[in-house]
């Protein structure tokens, strides 16, 4: 069942995809050679609690960090650990909070020190995707032309879209209905009305869209060991068009 949010609990949403976003922007300052993505899950958790949220992630299903932080040809869901991060790591950062009964949630994937071309192309590509899909998500339009538009301007491009791993409903859960993949065709798919709350996030890999599980349960590679980028914001549909939802609190 699809939740429709009236303007008091977009309202509520608002905040708690500040206080995402904020997370978001303070993950990527602490992105640099030698820290270790433990270190950075520790200060976000930190952050999330100080400013009266709690990590969306922590404990879900599980997951045992407030975070996921994924590294390279990592595409989601890489679990914080020992690993030090070294010039010319991509480092995609997904984390979410959850306050006043509301979940915000956005990732970004930001390079550390000084990245190749190639590493860099992925993650403007990847970040064009995001906004190419959140533009298509009008009010009246389909799923599908969301994820058509994100897989459009991927494939052109050389790049695929991940393909078992999607955007989804947000709201007083993390995930919700509906479904929101990263492909599809325009004009086919549920109808977006006004009220829908969303997480768009592209998954784009450097090479084929295969991917694979590790044995921990929640790191997802890429299958040919080339590297992979993901965006995300969580955005309304309203009749004006889409707003996003996981905006930082200075940019309000």
């Amino acid at each position: 069942m699809i939740v429709l949010k009236n303007s008091h609990q977009l309202a509520r949403m608002k905040e708690a995809g500040a206080i995402s976003a904020d997370a978001l922007q303070l993950a990527g300052s602490l992105i640099e050679p030698g820290i270790t993505t433990a270190e950075i899950d520790n200060i976000l958790r930190e952050f999330i609690l100080k400013q009266g949220a709690k990590p969306s992630f922590l404990n879900y299903n599980g997951y045992p960090a407030s975070a996921c932080i994924s590294v390279n040809n990592v595409v989601i869901h890489g679990i914080p650990g020992k690993y030090k991060l070294k010039s010319g790591d991509i480092v995609s950062v997904d984390v979410g909070a959850f306050y006043e009964g509301f979940h915000g949630d956005n990732a970004a994937t930001f390079p550390c020190g000084q990245v190749s071309e190639e590493a860099q192309r992925l993650i403007d590509t990847t970040r064009e995707c995001l906004y190419k899909g959140i533009a298509a998500a009008q009010a009246g339009a389909r799923l599908g032309d969301i994820g058509h538009a994100i897989q459009q301007y991927a494939e052109d491009r050389g790049y695929s879209v991940v393909r078992q791993y999607i955007g989804h409903g947000v709201g007083r859960n993390m995930h919700e209905e509906p479904d929101v993949p990263n492909y599809g065709r325009p004009g086919h798919g549920l109808r977006l009305i006004p009220g829908m709350t969303i997480a768009i996030e592209p998954m784009v890999n450097a090479g084929g869209p295969a991917v694979r599980t590790m044995p921990d349960g929640w790191t997802v590679k890429t299958c040919d060991g080339k590297l992979s980028a993901h965006f995300e914001h969580t955005i309304a549909i309203t009749e004006d068009g889409p707003v996003i939802l996981t905006t930082p609190s200075q940019e309000k």
